[in-house]
């Protein structure tokens, strides 16, 4: 009787829904009547990013990463928990790249019942899903999600506005800066320096941790010159590099990612500039190519992963990567995201549940240390802690170079290997912690 009263509380088009259901269920045998058990539901993950757009390329890339990571999961029969294995399923929302687009992405993924949010190809994107899950959280506690970051790297999401609900599988700017000035500090050759970053919140910040790491271990730099570009709005940087080239500069730091680091090193090689580039991404999706012979020796980049890092481990996960997606465009591999999928899979089967507060608990001091991964979640500001790298541009087939970057003739070597203790800088956070 109560059954049956609640079927009639359903609208008639659930109600179909329901009858296609089960007609199919009965086509595969899977029926209670069988005697068999329904297959378990997925667990799902959101991906919210720019599919489209300026840095449509960027949010593609993200995609190909995660399915490789989430395919693996599932070749492994999934995720163990409490009721039995379940696959994971990604559902990707297109944004294009803007926030108020992905806080209306972010409502979409909620309205369907997904738990769990993935993001990182921007920090103002960022913040705001921290904020705006944050009050969704506290407003709808049985609809909880959980935020994993896979790039954004605003120090501010780990420290002035950490959440018990977002997890940084990225090391955050000062982390990055950390060795990226490492490596300044050991290369004589650089005299001046040129700040050139992204106007917005993240670029900023970079700005500003060059100035004080670069002051504090290299006090004999001079620092030239400073310029912002609007994100994604940029055609020719001809103008930004005349202002570098007028101040004199030996070498430029930037923070800048995607197309606009492209275009802008794109232009340093037709200008015939003989610059340093030391970035954050110059190793990301076509700058080498961009750069070409201009960038041998030249471009350095700094990550926790780079295909030249060496080793059985290394290798074989590089070359799993390249068989699935064999086009030498779609060459960007990206551990973290492996790692992260991992972290997520192993912290969900610790939980038992997809319950989003116990897998947030299960995941804090997380650790891996399967090659070529060292990763451990901090508990305190959910801020991954992981070696980095810092490498240099090079021609593929040379010491150090075993692999190339999207079938363009250049790879990268590494120079600098900082343990997890050099770069795991102190966090200011102040996390409210949930029960």
């Amino acid at each position: 009787m109560m059954r049956a009263e609640r079927v009639t509380g359903v609208s008639m088009k659930v109600q179909v829904l329901l009858a296609r259901s089960c007609a199919m269920l009965c086509a595969v045998g899977l029926l209670a009547v069988s005697g068999l058990a329904q297959a378990a539901p997925p667990i799902r993950f959101a991906l919210i990013e720019g599919m489209s757009g300026p840095f449509g390329n960027a949010g593609a890339m993200v995609e190909r990463n995660l399915r490789f990571a989430i395919d693996r999961v599932n070749a492994r029969g999934g995720v163990k928990l409490r009721d039995g294995a379940h696959p994971l399923e990604l559902t990707v929302f297109d944004s294009k790249g803007g926030v108020e687009d992905s806080l209306v992405q972010l409502k979409a993924a909620g309205d369907l019942g997904i738990p769990f949010v993935l993001q990182g190809n921007s920090s103002a994107v960022a913040s705001a899903l921290i904020d705006a899950i944050n009050k969704r959280n506290a407003r709808e506690p049985g609809q909880r999600m959980l935020f994993f970051n896979y790039s954004a790297v605003d120090t501010a999401l780990t420290n002035e506005q950490c959440s018990f609900w977002h997890f940084a599988f990225d090391a955050n700017a000062a982390m990055r800066m950390q060795a990226l000035t490492e490596a300044i500090k050991e290369d004589a050759s650089i005299q001046k320096v040129y700040l050139l970053n992204q106007d917005y919140s993240f670029g900023r910040q970079v700005a500003g941790l060059a100035r004080e790491m670069i002051g504090a271990k290299r006090p004999d730099v001079q620092i030239v010159g400073e310029q912002f570009s609007p994100v994604g709005r940029v055609k020719d940087f001809t103008p930004y590099l005349a202002r570098i080239r007028a101040a004199g500069a030996d070498t430029v730091v930037t923070g800048s990612w995607g197309n606009d680091l492209t275009l802008l090193v794109k232009a340093a090689r037709e200008q015939g500039m003989e610059l340093k580039f030391y970035t954050f991404y110059g190793n990301a999706l076509g700058a080498p190519a961009a750069l070409g012979d201009a960038g041998v020796g030249r471009v350095y980049a700094v990550a926790e992963w780079h295909p030249n890092v060496g080793g059985e481990a290394s290798d074989a996960f590089y070359k799993a990567f390249r068989a699935r997606y064999p086009d030498a465009r779609d060459d960007y591999a990206l551990l973290r995201m492996s790692v992260m999928i991992d972290m997520i899979s192993a912290a969900l089967e610790q939980a038992g549940t997809i319950d989003v507060t116990t897998v947030a608990r299960a995941l804090e001091n997380r650790r891996i240390r399967e090659a070529p991964a060292d990763a451990w979640m901090r508990a305190n500001d959910h801020q991954m802690i992981e070696p980095l790298y810092v490498s240099v541009m090079r021609r593929a087939g040379e010491p150090g170079v075993k692999f190339d970057n999207e079938g363009s003739g250049y790879g990268f070597k590494t120079v600098m290997e900082l343990p997890a203790s050099k770069v795991a800088l102190p966090s200011t956070c102040r996390m409210a912690r949930q029960r």
